[in-house]
C-alpha cells in the first residue's frame, strides 16, 4: 500500500487548518474595521496591568504567563490552559465565534469592561505572530 495518499491527505488537512485559522483572524480583524492593528501594542497590552477588574490588578499573564506559546493556569480557578500561540497550539485562533466569546470574557474579567476593537485587533495581531 502506497503512503502517498496518506500524505496527500494530511498535507491537505494541515494546509486546511492553517488557512481556517488565518480566514478566522483575518475576518475579525476585518470585522474591527482593518486596523491598522499593531502586535507591539497587543504585546504592551498583554503585559500590561489593569485595576479595573480588581484592587490588584490583573494582566493577560497573570494567567497566560508572559509567553503565549507556553501553558497557563487559570488564577482563580487553578484549571490548566493550553497555550494561545498557534505555532504551538494549532487549533487556536480558528474558530470566530470561540476567538470574540473568550475575548469578551477575558476582556472583561481582566480590565474590567469589554475591549475596544483596536484592543482585540492588537492582540490577536500579537499572537498571530507567536
Amino acid at each position: 500500500m502506497s503512503t502517498r495518499p496518506a500524505a496527500a491527505i494530511l498535507l491537505s488537512a494541515l494546509f486546511a487548518a492553517g488557512t481556517a485559522r488565518a480566514d478566522a483572524v483575518a475576518e475579525l480583524l476585518a470585522a474591527y474595521g482593518g486596523g491598522p492593528f499593531d502586535s507591539a501594542a497587543g504585546a504592551a497590552l498583554w503585559q500590561q496591568r489593569h485595576k479595573g477588574a480588581d484592587a490588584a490588578g490583573r494582566s493577560c499573564t497573570t494567567c497566560h504567563t508572559a509567553d503565549p506559546r507556553q501553558p497557563g493556569r487559570h488564577a482563580a480557578t487553578g484549571k490548566a490552559i493550553d497555550p494561545l500561540a498557534p505555532s504551538v497550539s494549532p487549533r487556536r485562533l480558528t474558530d470566530r465565534p470561540e476567538i470574540e466569546k473568550w475575548l469578551l470574557r477575558n476582556c472583561k474579567w481582566t480590565l474590567g469592561r469589554e475591549c475596544t476593537t483596536q484592543e482585540k485587533g492588537d492582540i490577536l495581531t500579537f499572537l498571530r505572530a507567536q
